[in-house]
């Protein structure tokens, strides 16, 4: 399918933000987004970059009342060679697709949302920050936009991507976070859609959000949903716990996402010899580690901020200092070799960074 390109003329173009030190995240975006249209017997069509503008839906637009809407998130990178680099983007499609088929939507064919993405990119690389730690954040999403009332799956759709410019996604950048652990909500159980990147997943987890917020703390470490004692999921991110010389997060199962920066992180740990394992661990498991000594460092990882250290958990109206609440060295050393890798600033022994453009 051919991709129509609709330039916006030049009065209407934003003007860019000039200090990239007040980016912050998800604010600002960019002169042009990417649209498509899909319809039962047709399939995908139309297939256009063209100026951004909102979205005209139906008050009866099936995705507004029964959830079909489903989204990815990844970064462009402006390298310290001023080249434009992608990071795993098939991973992200791949992953969007397995949402898709959980929530009933039509799959997008990889190659055309990957040159979809190379081409919005290109054509708005000049909105990409050129200051370590920025990127350009790009978030595909489909919505279900038939106009009906009934619960089935949508016979129409639309999937389009957006972009803008970010700088560091928490505002006290790569310190020590407070997670709260909460035992009064959960995020998902095995078989629901845990596992997927849907609007639904994220509305669930805004109360205990909050709730963790008005107590000062920074995200929500959430636990099994049927003993309500093994960790899951900080925020939105995967956890990951070093105990002794080991890395330990949870196992894929079903109800947590499976990000590509937690697959990153393995992959490269065990790169450089460490132990790491996927395995259920329990609140009272990492506490009792922590009391010990045998817990070292606690970090999370995802696309918005690749690792971020965690400094002090909450649970059960006591709070625990981990590693002295400073960032431990394997959580600062996987920062590094991910930030790295990302900006093209070493060699990329794994084959994920992917230049687009010079």
């Amino acid at each position: 399918m051919k991709i129509k390109i609709t330039r916006a003329t030049p009065e209407k173009l934003k003007t860019k933000p000039t200090d990239e030190s007040k980016l912050g995240f998800g604010a600002i975006f960019s002169d042009h987004f990417f649209t498509m249209q899909y319809h039962t017997g047709k399939g995908w069509h139309d297939a256009h970059i063209e100026p951004y503008r909102p979205l005209t839906l139906d008050p009866a637009a099936m995705g507004l009342h029964y959830g079909q809407e489903i989204f990815e998130g990844l970064k462009a990178y402006r390298g310290s060679d001023g080249a434009v680099y992608l990071f795993r983007p098939i991973e992200n499609i791949r992953r969007m697709n397995a949402s898709a088929r959980r929530l009933c939507m039509p799959e997008v064919d990889e190659k055309l949302m990957l040159e979809a993405l190379k081409e919005l990119v290109i054509l708005e690389k000049d909105w990409i920050p050129r200051g370590r730690g920025t990127s350009l954040y790009i978030r595909p999403t489909m919505i279900a936009t038939e106009p009906a009332l009934g619960v089935r799956p949508s016979n129409e759709y639309i999937f389009f991507i957006i972009v803008g410019p970010v700088g560091a996604y928490y505002p006290q950048g790569f310190s020590p976070t407070k997670i709260y652990v909460t035992k009064d909500y959960v995020r998902s159980v095995v078989g629901c859609i845990g596992f997927c990147k849907a609007a639904g997943n994220y509305a669930a987890s805004l109360l205990a959000s909050k709730v963790a917020g008005e107590m000062g703390y920074t995200q929500v470490l959430w636990l099994d949903a049927i003993q309500n004692k093994y960790v899951e999921e900080v925020g939105t991110s995967n956890i990951f716990f070093v105990i002794n010389d080991e890395l330990i997060t949870p196992p894929l199962t079903g109800s947590i996402l499976p990000g590509v920066t937690r697959n990153s992180v393995i992959e490269i740990a065990r790169s450089w010899g460490m132990k790491v394992s996927e395995k259920q661990l329990s609140i009272d498991e990492i506490l009792s580690a922590q009391k010990s000594g045998a817990l070292k460092e606690v970090f999370a990882s995802g696309t918005a901020a690749i690792v971020s250290p965690v400094g002090l958990i909450h649970y059960n109206k006591k709070e625990y200092a981990i590693n002295q609440g400073k960032t431990g060295p394997v959580t600062e050393k996987l920062y590094n070799e991910i930030l790295q890798i990302q900006y093209g600033e070493k060699e990329d022994p794994f084959g994920w960074r992917i230049k687009i453009s010079n």
